[in-house]
């Protein structure tokens, strides 16, 4: 065949992106080219692995390679695309028989994002480490593991997981304190995941709030709870500095002179875009570098498309393109690429940034922008209202208080975003106020939506009603 579909990422925008093409074209040939071992994993179970909850690493695996080759699709593992040339529209891909160029008719650039660690110094330490891989999960679980019955066996996820590296950490005396450099999505969930293996948990937060994307309301709730399990939390303090001694982190220094002894460091500070292997195209990058895609997920150069934590997606309440590197957004995206190469054109969708998270019992929920700053420069006028509700009937069993936070434009009355935490199923209801913003509701409009109620599940009046209520009344 002289006309391969190219994908570059075996994870979920590349794999989503193959098996929809081969299912709509299946005498289409489709190749993906895979630099590591793990293909179509689930990158947010890795905390709840680390704890335990999760047994095995191939529980978050959604396709084995098995599978994969079961639906015709050509995986090609342990081979690195390192050049991309689109005037001749061919790859350079390195594997473990050598280099070669491979052909394409189209391209998809799937190649997710990496875990910041600068401007950390000694973040290369043993037991310094991110948490952005199975690999990461497989070398924390087996850092916290008694040494002397750990068995890298009972990880799971052979023959994939690196065992060297997972022998490596699994024979360290397990640290008695550990320190969680940033105060993000990976660094309250890992906070979590610690304390289950009674760890002394130390989380450092540049910024004066956890979780920034989530609103004042929401940080306040999650820190209150992570206190609650004994984590000492430093907001406003920037780590400058992991020390060492052996080889192994022994402590770290911030900025401020103060240090603290630790014998180990999770350092989840953010991620960047996979990008440098277009550096020599003609590809377009939008501001967050990342790159620039329209509706459809095609790149600056026809045939080439971008999608998840590599790609933009245009924001559903500015119409501009934002990056926010998020699973849905990936599958989503691959899955629509997949139906266009295969000729049925689809449009990617766009995104809220919609996201939820779970901190001990306390389950938060963001979507949409709930900063003001972030608003105005986007051209609104932003007001919000943050209002405390039941999550049930008051007289049904299990009813739990829920803050909600919903953020509007004074001069049209339209529902910018929202956050939302609690203990009783309160993330879930962030789905309602998403769907909103997809359908730009105002807050009059969100009031009179007809939602679901019974005692059970909720009041009368949903809590998401209750706040575009009080909200509508500042409008």
């Amino acid at each position: 065949m002289s006309d391969p579909f190219v994908v570059v990422g075996g994870d979920a925008a590349g794999l989503s992106a193959a098996s929809k093409c081969k299912r709509e074209d299946p005498d289409r040939e489709v190749i993906v080219f895979e630099r590591g071992r793990w293909v179509s994993y689930a990158h947010c179970g890795e905390p709840y692995f680390v704890k335990g909850e999760v047994e095995r690493l191939e529980d978050l695996l959604s396709l084995s390679p098995a599978e994969i080759d079961e639906r015709g699709i050509d995986l090609r593992r342990e081979h690195e695309v390192t050049a991309v040339d689109t005037d001749a529209e061919t790859v350079t891909v390195d594997g473990p028989e050598g280099t070669h160029d491979q052909a394409y008719g189209d391209l998809l650039i799937a190649t997710g994002g990496r875990a910041v660690t600068d401007p950390i110094e000694g973040a290369d330490l043993d037991a310094a480490l991110p948490m952005h891989g199975l690999d990461d999960a497989a070398a924390v679980r087996a850092m916290l593991a008694d040494p002397s019955s750990f068995d890298v066996a009972d990880l799971g996820g052979d023959p994939y997981v690196d065992a060297e590296r997972a022998r490596r950490y699994g024979a360290m005396a397990p640290p008695e304190t550990v320190a969680i450099v940033g105060g993000g999505y990976v660094g309250v969930e890992m906070a979590e995941a610690f304390v289950a293996h009674d760890v002394e948990v130390h989380l450092f937060q540049r910024g004066d709030q956890l979780v920034p994307p989530f609103g004042e309301a929401v940080a306040d709730a999650a820190a209150e709870t992570l206190r609650g399990h004994d984590v000492e939390l430093h907001l406003g303090t920037e780590v400058e500095r992991l020390e060492g001694e052996d080889g192994r982190v022994a402590g770290l220094t911030c900025t401020d002179g103060t240090t603290l002894g630790v014998e180990a460091a999770l350092v989840g500070i953010g991620i960047r875009p996979n990008t440098d292997l277009l550096a020599d195209t003609a590809v377009r990058l939008g501001n967050a570098g990342a790159v620039a895609v329209d509706d459809y997920g095609q790149t600056s150069v026809d045939g080439v498309y971008a999608a998840g934590d590599c790609a933009e997606m245009r924001h559903v309440v500015t119409g501009d393109t934002a990056w926010v590197p998020l699973g849905l957004t990936a599958n989503r995206a691959g899955r629509a690429i997949g139906a266009s190469v295969a000729g049925d054109l689809t449009p990617v969708g766009g995104i809220a940034g919609t996201a939820m998270l779970k901190a001990f019992e306390l389950e938060c929920g963001r979507t949409g922008i709930v900063d003001h700053e972030e608003a105005r420069e986007a051209g609104f006028d932003p007001v919000s209202r943050t209002i405390t509700a039941s999550s049930r009937s008051g007289y049904y069993p299990g009813a739990a208080e829920t803050i909600v936070s919903l953020t509007a434009d004074r001069e049209t009355g339209r529902l910018l975003g929202g956050t939302i935490a609690g203990e009783d199923r309160a993330a879930v209801r962030i789905d309602t106020i998403a769907t909103a913003l997809e359908g730009g509701l105002t807050v009059d409009e969100l009031e009179r939506t007809d939602l679901g109620y019974a005692p059970p599940f909720s009041p009368v009046w949903d809590p998401v009603l209750v706040a575009a209520k009080v909200l509508g009344g500042e409008i």
